[in-house]
């Protein structure tokens, strides 16, 4: 059986207005290792946590009585910890910045909820992100009653990221038995690229989960389909503390199919449709910017799947009022600009609870359209 959402029809929206400023947040420690036992609360912190804050930063959040050891506000940075001491450091409330909060929903039964997603917002917290999230606001919504997100049992969560500046379908989880299911089809997906045994070939040709995209890139693209499997691997780079995904032979493997739908010779760009094979971050941004042709807008992909500027040996020890680092003066992952759309998924597994498959559209943005779908429309 399939089901379908229809994306002419109506969609209803759900999201509250952010408050001015977010909760902070309070990160807890135990000194358990005989690495730990004696060293100074300066050093356990400027050490462990140096992504976070440079030195200066540290010493300024201990002063500012921000740290407590075994319940008691500690201002002294060279306080020696002893094995068994609960640390915690409190991290004041600020402003996140600007982002959207209105959620359309494209899909939503008792198992799960496909969300259209708008650029700008962020999905799970992380970074100055913490309150202004599509997590958070399922979380809001389900805590209100007002929907089969309060179901007992619900557990509203993301079960796939899109980038801050992707809009489109976000497929979300509402109780952990679906959340389990759904996370294991998106994996399968992934964990097939690279393989060239005839079983995996195979099981290739019924992917659980296919997704497909719509990208305006700079350039004309002179072949009318495309198939990308450049791998994706990590490399240091200023404010990304784990790794920026680029481009690279020792990374790993990842597929894109990439179809043109439209070309524009006078603006210098291409309308293409993506279909990926693999859930790898920033994986399209990547392996079109790969093939010469950047997203159209973005700010951190160049040509080759690299970033636009780099320059690992600096390294920015100022800081901000909260003592965290500065936000980083070059383009990091987050940046929004460039346009791409998660425009269809399919779930052609059996559905968590059902025996049916579901096909979910999300409405194109109008700069994502061709010119026949936009005639279609008027």
């Amino acid at each position: 059986m399939l089901r379908s959402n229809n994306s002419t029809s109506p969609l209803c929206s759900f999201g509250s207005p952010w408050p001015d400023l977010n909760d902070g947040l309070f990160y807890n420690d135990v000194v358990s290792t005989s690495s730990d036992s004696g060293l100074t609360l300066i050093h356990f912190y400027s050490s462990k946590y140096k992504n976070s804050a440079p030195l200066q930063g540290w010493l300024q959040r201990i002063h500012n009585g921000q740290i407590t050891i075994d319940g008691e506000v500690v201002k002294e940075p060279k306080a020696i910890l002893r094995d068994g001491m609960e640390l915690v450091y409190h991290r004041l409330p600020w402003r996140e910045p600007d982002a959207p909060y209105l959620l359309q929903v494209l899909y939503e039964d008792d198992d799960m909820i496909a969300l259209n997603k708008p650029p700008g917002l962020q999905v799970l917290p992380g970074g100055l992100f913490q309150q202004r999230t599509v997590l958070m606001q399922l979380q809001w919504r389900a805590s209100k009653g007002s929907s089969s997100l309060a179901i007992q049992g619900s557990h509203p969560v993301p079960v796939h990221r899109l980038g801050r500046g992707t809009s489109g379908i976000l497929l979300c989880a509402k109780t952990k038995v679906a959340k389990t299911s759904l996370a294991a089809y998106f994996a399968d997906g992934t964990s097939l690229i690279g393989d060239s045994s005839n079983a995996n070939m195979e099981k290739s040709k019924t992917r659980k989960i296919s997704k497909v995209y719509r990208a305006l890139v700079n350039g004309i693209l002179n072949q009318d389909k495309i198939i990308i499997k450049q791998p994706i691997g990590t490399m240091r780079y200023p404010g990304v503390a784990k790794g920026l995904y680029v481009a690279s032979p020792s990374g790993k493997p990842a597929l894109s199919k990439v179809e043109v739908l439209e070309r524009d010779s006078q603006l210098n760009q291409t309308l293409v449709q993506v279909e990926i094979e693999s859930g790898r971050p920033h994986q399209i941004r990547i392996h079109l910017s790969f093939i010469g042709h950047p997203l159209l807008g973005d700010p951190l992909y160049d040509v080759g799947g690299q970033p636009r500027c780099f320059d690992s040996e600096h390294e920015d020890e100022s800081f901000a009022e909260d003592g965290g680092y500065e936000r980083p003066a070059k383009p990091v992952p987050g940046d929004c600009g460039y346009y791409l759309h998660a425009h269809q998924l399919v779930l052609s597994h059996p559905h968590p609870s059902k025996n049916e498959v579901i096909k979910i559209t999300a409405p194109l943005p109008s700069i994502l359209r061709t010119q026949a779908e936009t005639e279609e429309l008027m």
